[in-house]
This record gives structure tokens, sequence and C-alpha cells, in this order.
């Protein structure tokens, strides 16, 4: 069997070194999944982009203002409360900080107390998901 002399001797000066490798990778990688979670929920599950992207004549998103705020086209039959625009969420909304949107997410409740006009559906996500809804939304350009 080959042997490498030098290993012996060199290897604990390089775990060090190795470790720290190691750690900032896994960091990095939980931080991509996080916002990888939050892609999925506001583009598979929450259907944000319905509202908060902007369409061309045909119908089709305009990937360049995604999630940049759009008005909202359809209305109720009855009257009620509807709003009429739906709020860029790229780079979160402007008003919110992180944590209050987490909370929003959570609750359906703005940080003054009051609730979103239909059609916002008062989502209840859960702890971990809001976070990362809010991470994914934080990571994209703001317009």
């Amino acid at each position: 069997m080959f042997r490498f002399a030098f290993a012996p001797t060199f290897a604990p000066a390089f775990a060090p070194a190795f470790a720290l490798t190691l750690a900032a990778a896994t960091a990095a990688h939980a931080v991509d999944d996080g916002q990888e979670r939050g892609r999925y929920l506001v583009e598979q599950v929450g259907m944000c982009s319905d509202c908060h992207s902007p369409r061309d004549p045909t119908g089709a998103f305009i990937r360049s203002k995604w999630l940049t705020g759009a008005p909202i086209v359809v209305a109720p039959k009855a009257p009620m409360p509807w709003a009429d625009y739906a709020p860029a969420l790229a780079g979160l909304p402007g008003h919110y900080t992180e944590a209050q949107f987490v909370n929003f997410l959570q609750t359906g409740l703005r940080p003054d107390g009051s609730q979103p006009n239909p059609p916002m559906p008062p989502y209840r996500f859960s702890g971990p998901d809001a976070a990362a809804v809010a991470a994914y939304l934080k990571s994209l350009r703001a317009e």
C-alpha cells in the first residue's frame, strides 16, 4: 500500500481551513435553500405574480417587471371592498421591515393592525415559510 509521508504532518495544519470552508459552504447553501423555498412558495403556492406582476397586451407576464406591482384587472360582481392595485413585492414592500412582513404573512395583519382588501388572501404561513418568502422577495431587485 502506498502512503504519503507528509499526510500525518500537514493534515492537522489544513483541518481548520477545511472546516471553515465547509462551514461557509453549508451556510451559503442554507441561505440558498431558504430563498429557493421562498421562490417556490411565491411562484407555485401563493401565485403572487398573478396580481403583483404586470402583463403585456397578450396577457403574458413582463418578466423584467416581475413582482413590481400591477393594476388588478378583475373585480367582484357584488359591491365590496376591493383593491385596484397590487403593490410591488420585489425587494419587500417599502413600508415593511423583514420582521413585519414575516408577521404579515403569518397573521394577515399589517403593522397597523389592518387587513388588506381582497383579492389579497389572509395568508397564515408557518414561521419558517413566511421567513423564506420574505428572504426570497428581499433578494429580488426592487424597481
